[in-house]
């Protein structure tokens, strides 16, 4: 009787066992930077000409919005911002600004929540909602898509491959971990960036000061070592 009844207790811990490391495989797929199960990804670009793609995301937002245009200007830098629809139709004045600058706008979601467990219907309503608020700046080009957090596993990319959308992930992420000091950011980013590569910063919000700081000396530290700055589908040009 003793092994009748051990025998569902030991069948159940190894489905509880297995059913732990198949979400765990899963949730570790869902941040791959470099890969995803439908649709077009990319984390850099394979190239030995001296260019990179600088994007940053989340905002647009007043802490960091004018600081940030007045940077590239001075730079004469093109960038790629991937925008928040919540926060562009709280903003629009900034995301005309971005958009007359020249800057490339891209879509990070209206609300910013991770994309992973969620209905196709609110995957479309978070793009297509987002998609809209960055048409009325005026930008015209090509929408890439960011997805918050570097998340995606099903939904997503199946909406986004019926749509002919590319994800764009990063290679390069100097200021996501901790609260680094704007030196720390830019020795970072200098010390991984290759050509081809693409930066991620988020210099948006009040508490970004340090990214904010740090952007003139990582534009200024790639120059000097040669590196040329193009938009996020410029560079996706050189594949």
């Amino acid at each position: 009787m003793k092994r009748l009844r051990r025998k569902p207790t030991i069948i159940t811990a190894v489905g509880l066992t297995l059913t732990l490391a198949a979400a765990l495989s899963l949730w570790k797929v869902s941040s791959a930077r470099t890969f995803q199960f439908f649709g077009d990804l990319v984390d850099r670009v394979e190239t030995n000409e001296k260019v990179v793609a600088l994007t940053f995301d989340d905002g647009p937002d007043p802490a960091g919005a004018q600081q940030v245009l007045d940077v590239l200007a001075a730079e004469n830098v093109p960038a790629t911002f991937f925008l928040m629809g919540r926060d562009l139709a709280k903003h629009p004045d900034l995301g005309r600004q971005i958009a007359r600058a020249g800057h490339e706008i891209g879509n990070h979601t209206y609300t910013h929540q991770r994309m992973v467990g969620v209905l196709p219907g609110t995957v479309a309503k978070e793009i297509e909602d987002t998609d809209a608020e960055i048409r009325k700046t005026g930008y015209s080009g090509d929408i890439h898509f960011r997805p918050p957090h570097g998340k995606k596993l099903f939904a997503l990319p199946h909406y986004l491959r019926q749509h002919g959308r590319t994800t764009v992930m990063w290679d390069v992420e100097p200021d996501s971990e901790g609260t680094p000091a704007a030196q720390e950011i830019a020795q970072q980013t200098l010390k991984r960036t290759k050509p081809g590569s693409i930066i991620l910063l988020h210099p948006m919000y009040g508490a970004r000061e340090q990214t904010r700081q740090a952007l003139e000396p990582v534009i200024t530290g790639l120059k000097e070592r040669g590196y040329r700055f193009l938009t996020v589908s410029a560079l996706l040009d050189r594949r």
